[in-house]
């Protein structure tokens, strides 16, 4: 289990890339709530969302899970007590005004990152970044600079 990279593994670093290539801007491994040792992975603490990068196996998948032979009672009732502290911990930020996106490891990382920046937009709608398909945000025909180009 020490061997398993709870921070700062492949998804995470993607889905933090694709955001913050989008224009999103958040902090990293934030305990958001007084007296909850509990951090989250991604935050964007001004539009309150909270974002928890989970493991299949780590975190009970509904998909992929598969619940191991060798010690299985001792894996069970591990695995169950990470569902019912997840679900505690969404239930606390929930109760604390902050929106809760649970993003799996098999996920694709465009699909989790539109997850987020939806999450992200709906709580805070004035928020300017890039689309995350990578288009220019301002009009092609306006130049960026503020001055029409000489012929």
């Amino acid at each position: 289990m020490r061997a398993t990279k709870g921070r700062d593994n492949a998804l995470e670093r993607g889905l933090r890339s694709a955001l913050h290539r989008a224009g999103f801007r958040f902090r990293l491994h934030r305990r958001l709530l007084p007296g909850m040792t509990r951090s989250v992975d991604v935050a964007f603490p001004a539009a309150r969302v909270a974002v928890f990068v989970d493991g299949c196996f780590w975190h009970g998948c509904p998909i992929h899970m598969t619940w191991p032979k060798a010690n299985a009672g001792w894996w069970r009732e591990k695995i169950e007590a990470n569902r019912r502290r997840d679900a505690d911990t969404d239930a606390r930020l929930a109760a604390a005004g902050w929106t809760v996106v649970r993003v799996w490891e098999h996920e694709a990382v465009a699909e989790a990152a539109s997850r987020v920046a939806a999450a992200v937009d709906a709580r805070r709608p004035s928020l300017l970044h890039r689309p995350l398909d990578g288009t220019p945000s301002w009009p092609a025909a306006t130049p960026r600079h503020g001055r029409a180009k000489s012929a």
